[in-house]
């Protein structure tokens, strides 16, 4: 699809990214519950769903709190829990590093597993353009205002939502949506095998280190393989050349 506007590409973002909240609001739904059931005020729960913005680290946190942990275990469990934000910026960096401060800001606060998602499908088909910071924005929005009003709703409903809605599964299958068409080579399926493998391996892991673990595992596989594959193509290149002369 080519994009006629930046309007044209923020509604577009938007259409695409609002199915995605069908996994976000029950995500959302659990942190608020555990807020309340944690004797959060609805004011201290939406008040750090906004600073965090971030449903892993911050049910993480919340259940730290809940054993009693010590402040300092709970921010560097958070921190190491974001950690693939950084891998998640370096990617995006070329699409957007010509975009002003003041702009890229709100785009990283606003960044999320699912906005990076379908903004790396979107980029590599080469459809973006100059307006693929309408495009993030469009699905960066809807996300957030997705999140933020499921938490909500969790805080006001609280424990009346019933344990056999299992909302939680829910959250894998929204990530299976997005890990499906983004799988159109070799090594984005060697990646993909390797990151859930680790993930299975090192669930266990404390501080919740399993998902960096199958993070970096997936991405250095996918490397591995697509490394792999242009050897090959260079050295079939040469033989060729050589043939021919």
């Amino acid at each position: 699809m080519k994009y006629r506007s930046g309007t044209h590409a923020l509604v577009h973002g938007a259409h695409t990214a609002l199915p995605l909240t069908t996994g976000v609001i029950p995500f959302g739904l659990i942190a608020g519950v555990t807020a309340v059931g944690l004797g959060m005020s609805p004011t201290t729960a939406m008040g750090m769903t906004l600073l965090f913005y971030s449903g892993s680290a911050q049910i993480a946190v919340l259940q730290l709190l809940q054993n009693g942990a010590l402040p300092l275990t709970m921010v560097i469990t958070a921190l190491v829990i974001n950690l693939r934000f950084l891998m998640y910026s370096a990617s995006l960096a070329p699409h957007l590093h010509h975009l002003p401060r003041r702009s890229t800001w709100p785009l990283s606060y606003l960044l999320s597993d699912q906005v990076f998602a379908l903004f790396s499908l979107r980029s590599a088909s080469g459809e973006l353009g100059r307006f693929a910071f309408h495009y993030y924005a469009g699905t960066a929005v809807v996300l957030w205002v997705g999140w933020n009003l499921s938490v909500l709703a969790g805080v006001f409903l609280g424990a009346r939502i019933p344990e056999s809605w299992s909302l939680g599964f829910a959250v894998p299958l929204s990530f299976l949506a997005l890990l499906i068409p983004s799988i159109r080579s070799a090594a984005t399926l060697c990646a993909a095998m390797a990151g859930g493998s680790l993930a299975v391996l090192a669930v266990d892991l404390p501080y919740n280190l399993g998902m960096l673990a199958a993070s970096l595992g997936g991405v250095i596989a996918g490397l591995a393989v697509e490394h792999l594959q242009k050897g090959s193509l260079t050295s079939q290149s040469e033989d060729a050349e050589q043939e021919a002369s």
